[in-house]
């Protein structure tokens, strides 16, 4: 299986760059320029647009659609609905990140919300908020992970048959689910948690992928696999989180086939 993996990866990574879509995210404040150049550098293209007037033009004119609630007011969560609903009614990717599930009403209102108005074909948290969003059984800690990944695995599964799509639960290994289907990718490093916005650039490789590859659950996997290399080729450049977010986007730029074949850690 790796070997298809890798294979997949490849292709699809090839195809991205080929195709150059345009990836409408709605995210937060905090992640958004980190965001717009990491698909810029892994070779798509982004738009960051929240506002309720123009988000379902956004929708129809991108080949997919991010939805990530990190900071939410009452007319961004209306706008993720209009989102949500438009990009279903294309048939177009949607991905969610439902970050800090489990931390308030709010949060846990806008995913209903959002589900209600459309299902994702891409979830994508840390264990606690894959948790949280289908129950209230996670730990929530802000927005980072108190659960291993491992221990999310039954209840992304779960997840998955309720929305129908693929659910990818990130940690130091990172599953990406499906029905009977399940990929595990051990590549990444542990400064990967010292840099803030990494999950969500995470859910827009996600978008980025799946707006190339129909098999949502494929292009999860070559996302995540592409996102762990990176963290691992940073690494080799700095031991320190600031120059490390430069340097992890220097490593989406520069990846390539051989380096895939080389570091891929995935079954």
């Amino acid at each position: 299986m790796s070997q298809q993996i890798t294979k997949n990866t490849i292709e699809d990574l090839e195809q991205l760059r080929s195709k150059s879509p345009l990836i409408h995210n709605i995210t937060n404040y905090v992640v958004m320029n980190n965001t717009a150049n990491a698909l810029l550098a892994i070779g798509a293209s982004p738009i960051m647009a929240h506002a309720i007037e123009e988000v379902e033009e956004m929708v129809t004119i991108c080949s997919a659609t991010v939805i990530n609630i990190g900071t939410l007011s009452e007319p961004w969560i209306q706008s993720m609905e209009l989102a949500a609903k438009k990009a279903v009614s294309l048939k177009k990717p949607l991905v969610l990140d439902p970050v800090g599930a489990g931390a308030s009403n709010i949060r846990n209102a806008a995913i209903r919300r959002i589900l209600d108005a459309g299902n994702p074909s891409i979830i994508r948290g840390n264990a606690s908020e894959i948790l949280s969003t289908l129950s209230s059984s996670g730990k929530t800690k802000g927005v980072d992970a108190t659960d291993s990944s491992e221990s999310a695995v039954e209840t992304g599964k779960s997840l998955s048959k309720v929305s129908g799509g693929v659910v990818v639960i990130s940690g130091a290994t990172d599953y990406v689910l499906k029905g009977t289907d399940l990929s595990q990718i051990s590549n990444g490093d542990a400064l990967m948690t010292k840099v803030t916005g990494l999950g969500c650039t995470a859910s827009a490789l996600c978008g980025a992928f799946a707006s190339v590859q129909s098999d949502q659950f494929r292009a999860a996997t070559s996302a995540m696999v592409v996102m762990g290399i990176a963290g691992e080729m940073a690494k080799t450049k700095t031991t320190s989180p600031g120059s490390f977010q430069v340097a992890f986007l220097d490593a989406l730029y520069e990846i390539n086939a051989d380096i895939i074949k080389q570091r891929i850690n995935a079954k």
